[in-house]
């Protein structure tokens, strides 16, 4: 018998892949959801390995059930799609995009690997094929997880967590799904060295997490034995992941449950338990003195407030209960305080907040990217509206668009953002993904800026949003040369902010003088400082004073102008407020020092 040439044999190779291929889901099938023997076979054909082949029929299925205005169908099948395109999906495709994300979003740290794998594994393969069926057909699953998904999460990180704690037990895998995903997506990548805050050694605070499947299992004993306040099984996973992020030892939590035994409605008393520490303040000893931060030498020895609301927010995880440590800079100093859901499902921000200090806006760490969480993020976390039907829909229509794009189709992207935005006005991805799509489709700079002014009044009850949207109105005007155009709009509002959100004109203030810093001369760049301070900083505080008043000093002693440094303090202690016997007042005196070359500043 003759052999065959070798190109034969490769096409013949290449034909048995064709053969391979699922045959595409008929368009009655496709407007209904997902059925089990469908997804059943679609797994048994397609794993380990061959997702990649699943996907073009799985998207049509999507696409043609979006397109006859079937939801529910649209977003089952949409579902399945992007499961199969993370399961085809290579390590080496996907870290790269990773540490990008990782550097766009400025959250690496020295905790974190230096080097990682990068192989043509796919990220299907750090599942079992079981897994991979559950989630496939676990409809509500789907939607929490690509809802909570966020591009700094590490997948195959993420995918071995769930698979361990799978393979440990299905049937609570299946209950305590939600807590399993808070677990992974927090425990995919190692905390920082500045969490839970950065006023504690790491000698006497490591920066560690339990493992996944001990943190699993705590959790559900501690749930089923009654002993936490809120039903493990009825809170989502993001929320579930201000439970998991706890830093003490389970030890340590169990000992708190005994020691700060106070009903769900009083939790708040955890944090005056521990003794303030006034002379720790009058020193300015910030960090921890002791050998170890264990939660019972700090009852002993009390703290000042950070210490005060990191014993509290522990206190509140050990009883599953969602909590958020939280810092900011008030008008005469630094505080921290702690947030946690209560009984009624409403988040309370203010524990420990001391009113007459009138602080702004605090700032605390998502344990899913570790970032700072954003006020608005907090606004959302309080009005809980992505649990309603409508912010459902507006995501499915917000995939679909992302999806639209990643084909090249922007024109049913802009399509689709738009009825995400319609449904629901709050989905700020929404509004992101329509901007992206409006570039891809040509619109110009004036289009956009419309879009752009469209968002900021869409979200103008979060100041935060509005003026990022505004910032980027700003931009573009200035890009086509409309700087005086910009300079209106910018001021505008910088000043609505001044009175309630002092942290965003500081900010508004901060980039005016940065950008005179890039592009001005000396003399033009002390013009606009004084300008700043009186627009922005009569009456500041301490958040001023770091975001500006810092920095233009320390660039006027890099130039060697000490004398000019000199008198933008004086200019600026005339201009804030400033107490007698206040933090600020101190920061002052030693700013000065620090200029004249007394002391240095840390």
């Amino acid at each position: 018998m003759r052999s065959r040439p070798p190109f034969v044999f490769l096409a013949l190779i290449w034909c048995a892949g064709l053969w391979a291929a699922p045959a595409p889901i008929p368009e009655v099938e496709a407007l209904q959801l997902p059925k089990s023997a469908r997804l059943a076979e679609i797994t048994r054909t397609a794993a380990p390995d061959q997702w990649a082949q699943a996907i073009p029929v799985l998207r049509a299925a999507a696409r043609t059930a979006y397109e006859h205005d079937k939801l529910a169908a649209a977003s089952g099948w949409l579902n399945v799609t992007r499961w199969a395109m993370l399961f085809a999906q290579t390590e080496a495709e996907f870290i790269p995009a990773w540490i990008k994300a990782i550097e766009s979003a400025h959250v690496g740290h020295a905790n974190m690997p230096t080097r990682f794998e990068m192989t043509d594994r796919s990220l299907g393969r750090w599942l079992s094929a079981d897994l991979q069926g559950w989630l496939m057909g676990n409809a509500a699953f789907s939607d929490e997880f690509f809802t909570l998904l966020a591009p700094q999460d590490n997948i195959p990180a993420v995918f071995q967590i769930l698979n361990s704690l799978h393979q440990g037990d299905p049937a609570k895998f299946a209950r305590y799904a939600s807590l399993a995903l808070a677990i992974a997506v927090v425990y995919d990548v190692a905390p920082p060295p500045w969490w839970p805050h950065a006023q504690v050694s790491a000698s006497a605070l490591p920066r560690k997490l339990p493992a996944p499947a001990d943190a699993f299992a705590w959790w559900i004993k501690e749930d089923i034995a009654g002993r936490t306040f809120h039903r493990l099984t009825r809170l989502p996973a993001d929320e579930l992941k201000f439970v998991v992020d706890a830093a003490a030892p389970f030890g340590e939590l169990t000992w708190s449950q005994q020691i700060a035994d106070y009903p769900l409605g009083q939790l708040d008393k955890a944090y005056t338990m521990i003794r303030n520490r006034q002379d720790r303040i009058a020193n300015n000893n910030p960090i921890w003195p002791g050998p170890t931060y264990a939660m019972h030498f700090i009852l002993r020895d009390g703290g000042i407030c950070v210490d005060q609301a990191y014993f509290a927010t522990e206190t509140g995880k050990a009883r599953g209960v969602p909590t958020l440590l939280f810092y900011g800079a008030g008008n005469d100093g630094r505080h921290a305080w702690f947030g946690f859901l209560d009984g009624a499902q409403k988040w309370q921000f203010d524990a420990g907040r001391y009113a007459e200090q009138r602080f702004v806006t605090g700032l605390a760490l998502d344990p899913q990217t570790w970032r700072e969480i954003s006020d608005h993020e907090l606004k959302f976390l309080a009005e809980r509206f992505r649990t309603l039907p409508t912010f459902r829909q507006s995501q499915t229509h917000v995939a679909f668009a992302a999806d639209y794009l990643a084909t090249g189709s922007a024109a049913a992207a802009v399509n689709a953002a738009r009825k995400a935005v319609a449904m629901e006005r709050r989905n700020v991805t929404a509004w992101e993904t329509l901007t992206v799509a409006e570039v891809a489709l040509g619109r110009t700079p004036r289009q956009l800026e419309t879009t752009l002014r469209e968002a900021a009044r869409a979200l103008q009850l979060y100041p935060d949003l509005e003026a990022t949207f505004v910032k980027r109105v700003c931009a573009s005007l200035r890009a086509r040369g409309e700087k005086s155009a910009a300079d209106a709009e910018e001021a505008h509002i910088a000043l609505k902010n001044q009175s309630k959100r002092g942290d965003l004109s500081t900010q508004q203030a901060r980039d005016i003088l940065l950008r005179s810093l890039s592009a001005d001369k000396l003399p033009a760049q002390v013009q606009v400082y004084h300008s700043v301070l009186n627009n922005f900083g009569r009456g500041a505080g301490i958040g001023f004073f770091d975001q500006v008043v810092v920095p233009f000093v320390q660039h006027l002693v890099q130039l060697g102008d000490k004398p000019a440094a000199d008198r933008a303090i004086a200019r600026a202690r005339q201009t804030l407020k400033v107490e007698a016997n206040s933090q600020l007042e101190s920061e002052f005196a030693r700013l000065l020092e620090t200029v004249r070359g007394k002391t240095t500043r840390p």
